[in-house]
C-alpha cells in the first residue's frame, strides 16, 4: 500500500488543516488518456474566455465551456457564462468521476489551454452559486502542468503536478482557506485540457 494512500484506497489528504485535497493520480492508461484528449478538443464548443483586469475587459487565448443540468448563469472575472447541455464525451467523465469521488455534479467547466504561456492566476472557487463545501474535482488531460495552492491566512504553499488523465479533489473547507492557481510554465509547449465537476444550487 503506498505511504500516501488510506486503507479504504482513498488518497490521504494533502492539506495540513483548513480544508481536504485528494490526489488520486491518472485514472487512465496513456492511450486512453489520449483518445478521451483528442474527443474533449472535437467534442466540445470551445469560445474564448473574457475577464476583467484592472477594469478592463480581456478576450483570453485560453479558451472554456461550461455545461451543467441547466441553463444557469454563472459569474467569475467578471463576465457571464450560460451553461450548454451536456455532450456524451463529458457525461461519460461525468459517470467515472462520480463513481470514484462519492459525489454528485450537475454541471462541469472546462478550460483549453494552448501551451504553459497560458495559465490561471490566484483565485478560489467559491461564488455564490456553488454549493458551499461541496467537492469539486478537477480532470486534467495533456500537458502536465504545476497547481499551486496558498493558505489566505499563514501564506503557506503546496505544489502538485498534475498529470496526463488524473483526478484532484476540492473539498470541505479548502475554498474559504486557500487559493490555488496554474502557473504559466514556459517550456511547455503541448495544450492541456482540464474539466471541473461542480455543484450548482438550484
Amino acid at each position: 500500500m503506498d505511504l500516501f494512500e488510506q486503507l479504504d484506497g482513498t488518497p490521504a489528504n494533502l492539506l495540513p488543516h483548513d480544508g481536504t485535497l485528494l490526489y488520486y493520480g491518472p485514472l487512465f492508461s496513456a492511450r486512453e488518456a489520449d483518445v478521451l484528449f483528442r474527443r474533449l478538443m472535437q467534442e466540445v464548443p470551445w469560445q474564448h474566455d473574457e475577464v476583467t483586469v484592472m477594469g478592463k475587459r480581456i478576450v483570453t487565448r485560453r479558451k472554456y465551456s461550461w455545461h451543467g443540468d441547466k441553463a444557469w448563469s454563472y459569474e467569475y472575472s467578471g463576465a457571464v457564462k450560460t451553461a450548454r447541455p451536456w455532450v456524451p464525451v463529458l457525461l461519460e467523465l461525468k459517470q467515472r468521476v462520480e463513481d470514484i469521488s462519492g459525489a454528485g455534479y450537475n454541471s462541469c467547466l472546462l478550460n483549453l489551454y494552448h501551451s504553459g504561456q497560458e495559465g490561471m492566476s490566484w483565485h478560489t472557487d467559491n461564488e455564490k452559486e456553488l454549493v458551499p463545501r461541496a467537492a469539486i474535482t478537477s480532470l486534467s488531460f495533456g500537458a502536465q502542468r504545476r497547481f499551486l495552492l496558498r493558505h489566505k491566512g499563514t501564506g503557506q504553499t503546496l505544489e502538485k503536478t498534475l498529470e496526463h488523465g488524473s483526478l484532484l479533489v476540492m473539498r470541505d473547507e479548502i475554498q474559504q482557506h486557500w487559493l490555488h492557481s496554474v502557473p504559466v510554465m514556459a517550456k511547455v509547449t503541448s495544450p492541456r485540457i482540464s474539466l471541473t465537476f461542480r455543484s450548482m444550487t438550484d
